[in-house]
C-alpha cells in the first residue's frame, strides 16, 4: 500500500523540494585524519546491520495501545473532551499519537539522510566524509525500520510537523558546511534522542523497544562525530562566527520545543487548534517530556563551545539550563550498552527455546 493512501492529512504532494546553497569539497588528502574521528568510522563499518533480520517483526502490537500510553500522558486527559470519550476513541487517539510521534522520527531520518549526504559533499576532511557515509547507511536503516511500523503496525501517517520542516529547511539551505551538522547532528537528532530514549525507558511492549533501542545505538556514534567535529572547527571562529550560530541554536531549539505536542492530532479529532494548543500547553506531562528533550542538546551545545550569554539566557528562560552539566559520554555508553544488553537477553531466550525443543524432541523419540 502506498504511504499516501495511509496519511491522516494531506502532505501536500509527493515531493518537498529545497533548494541548496554551498559548494562540494573534493580532497586530495586521503591518508591523514583524525584518530578519534577514524576510530568512530571504524565503529560505524563495524555496528551495520539489518534491520529486517535484528528486529523481531513477528511480535504483535496493539495499534491502539502501541507504546502503553497511560492515560495521564494524553494531553486531552482531565478535559471536557476526553469524559466524552468512550474506550474506542481514547484507543484510536492512542493510535493517532503513536502515528504522529513515530512520523515525525520517519520524517526527521529522512532528514538525517539526506543532511548525512550533504556532509558528504561539503565536509573539507576526509575522515569526515567517511564517516558521514556510514551515517547516511544508519539513516536510510532507520527511515526503513520506521516506516515499517507505521505501514505495518500502526496503519496511519503523519505529514511532517511545521517546525521540524522549518529547521531542516534552514539547515539544508545554508551554505556553510558546518550548518548540517549543528542543525541536524546536534539539534534534531539531539532531540530524536531524548525523545526515544523517553519512550524507550517507559514503554513495556517489545517490538517499539527493540527499534528505538537500536536506532538510539547508532545515534550516540552520530552525536559523538557532531561533537568532535564541531569542537575542532568551533575553535577556530571568531566572536562574531560563534555568535551567529548561537542565534541559530536558539532559534532551532525554540522550534524544536513546539515540534512535538501532537497538537495536529487533536485537531484531526475535531478540537480547534486553539484548544488543543491550550491543552498541549497546560499538560504536566507534556510539559515535563518537552523538557527532558533537551537533555542531550544542552550539554552537546555547551562543549562544542557555544555558550555564549544569550544562549545562556535562552536556556534559562526554556528552565534547562542545568543539563548543560549533564554527563553526555556516560548517556551515550548507556545507549550503547541497552542495545547490547537487549540483544543478549532476545538470544539467550531464543537459546533456551531451542534447547526445550531439542530435549522435547528426544524425550518424544525415547518414548516407546
Amino acid at each position: 500500500m502506498s504511504t499516501h493512501d495511509l496519511y491522516a492529512k494531506d502532505p501536500d504532494g509527493p515531493f518537498w523540494q529545497v533548494p541548496v546553497a554551498g559548494a562540494a569539497r573534493f580532497s586530495w588528502e586521503y591518508d591523514e585524519g583524525r584518530d578519534r574521528l577514524l576510530a568512530l568510522y571504524q565503529k560505524g563499518k563495524d555496528k551495520q546491520w539489518d534491520g529486517a533480520l535484528r528486529i523481531d517483526w513477528e511480535l504483535e502490537v496493539d495499534p491502539c495501545n502501541a507504546l502503553g500510553t497511560p492515560d495521564e500522558a494524553m494531553s486531552l486527559y482531565g478535559t471536557r473532551y476526553w469524559a466524552k470519550l468512550t474506550e474506542r476513541d481514547k484507543g484510536e487517539l492512542r493510535r493517532h499519537y503513536a502515528a504522529w510521534q513515530f512520523s515525525q522520527f520517519l520524517h526527521g531520518e529522512q532528514g538525517a539522510m539526506i543532511c548525512a549526504a550533504r556532509i558528504v559533499e561539503s565536509v573539507p576532511d576526509m575522515d569526515a566524509k567517511f564517516y558521514s557515509a556510514t551515517q547516511t547507511m544508519d539513516e536510510a536503516r532507520h527511515a526503513e525500520i520506521f516506516t515499517r511500523f507505521l505501514h505495518e503496525k500502526i496503519g496511519t501517517v503523519y505529514p511532517i510537523n511545521d517546525s521540524l520542516q522549518s529547521l531542516l529547511g534552514d539547515t539544508l539551505r545554508d551554505s556553510r558546511w558546518d550548518m548540517p551538522y549543528l542543525g541536524m547532528q546536534v539539534l534534531i537528532e539531539g532531540l530524536a534522542l531524548a525523545a526515544f530514549g523517553a519512550i524507550r525507558d517507559t514503554t513495556d511492549k517489545p517490538l517499539p523497544l527493540q527499534i528505538l533501542a537500536y536506532v538510539m545505538q547508532d545515534e550516540a556514534r552520530h552525536v559523538a562525530f557532531g561533537r568532535m567535529a564541531l569542537r575542532d572547527y568551533y575553535k577556530q571562529l571568531t566572536d562574531t562566527e560563534l555568535r551567529e550560530r548561537e542565534e541559530f541554536v536558539i532559534e532551532g531549539c525554540h522550534l524544536m520545543r513546539d515540534r512535538l505536542r501532537g497538537v495536529e492530532v487533536l485537531e484531526n479529532f475535531g478540537i480547534p487548534r486553539a484548544e488543543a494548543e491550550r491543552f498541549s500547553e497546560e499538560s504536566g506531562f507534556l510539559r515535563l517530556f518537552r523538557k527532558l528533550l533537551f537533555s542531550r542538546i544542552v550539554p552537546c551545545v555547551k562543549d562544542i563551545g557555544l555558550w555564549g550569554r544569550r544562549l545562556q539566557e535562552a536556556y534559562v528562560d526554556m528552565g534547562v539550563l542545568e543539563m548543560g552539566d549533564s554527563d553526555l559520554d556516560l548517556l551515550m555508553t548507556q545507549d550503547e550498552e541497552i542495545a547490547e544488553r537487549l540483544d543478549a537477553e532476545r538470544f539467550a531466550a531464543e537459546e533456551r527455546e531451542r534447547a526445550a525443543e531439542v530435549a522435547e524432541v528426544i524425550e518424544s523419540g525415547a518414548r516407546p
